[in-house]
């Protein structure tokens, strides 16, 4: 294949420049630790090189990349094994107060409406908050989390790569979730705390 930068995206500096940083940024945030994520980034980047022949455009190469970059991270989570993500499933009280016996949200603790949130969503500020709050949460939170909800990932494919049972990561899904939502409703929503 020729290497041609005017024909070939994946040497353009500036395509490259800024598809690197998202990927380091989203490495980053799965594995929390500079140096695996710096490494997934580059093993992605390399595998991508090699196989750009095989790019088949049914979608856009950055997105043909970070899928390449995913399966690294899965990769690495895979070798970490269950670091600490087990929780008691039993001693939830604290987050029991905030739904009725229907687990429906109690009346005392419903969100409060949001002002416009399609532009909220569209928003570069939103984004850099919501990254910030889900940077907040401990590691296998956040880990958790960004495989269900950014990477796609089902909860059976989620507890066969981390080792943990059902319960379990939904107990810790639920925990994100009413992390986040606290958190953006605070240095997003101007609720109070």
């Amino acid at each position: 294949m020729k290497t041609d930068p005017k024909t070939d995206p994946l040497l353009d500096p500036e395509f490259l420049g800024s598809l690197r940083r998202d990927m380091v940024r989203f490495a980053d945030l799965q594995l929390r630790n500079k140096a695996q994520a710096e490494d997934a980034v580059q093993e992605a980047l390399t595998a991508a090189f090699q196989g750009r022949e095989k790019f088949a455009s049914k979608a856009s190469l950055r997105t043909w990349v970070l899928a390449i970059l995913k399966n690294k991270i899965v990769d690495t989570l895979r070798q970490r094994g269950r670091d600490d993500v087990m929780v008691d499933a039993e001693n939830d009280s604290d987050l029991n107060a905030y739904f009725d016996d229907r687990e429906h949200w109690a009346e005392d603790t419903r969100p409060s409406s949001w002002a416009t949130p399609d532009q909220s969503m569209e928003n570069k500020r939103f984004w850099e908050v919501f990254e910030t709050c889900l940077y907040r949460l401990p590691e296998a939170s956040a880990r958790i989390f960004t495989m269900r909800e950014v990477m796609g990932f089902d909860t059976d494919e989620i507890c066969q790569t981390l080792g943990i049972t059902n319960s379990n990561c939904w107990v810790q899904l639920h925990r994100a979730r009413l992390a986040l939502r606290a958190c953006l409703g605070v240095n997003w929503f101007g609720e109070a705390a």
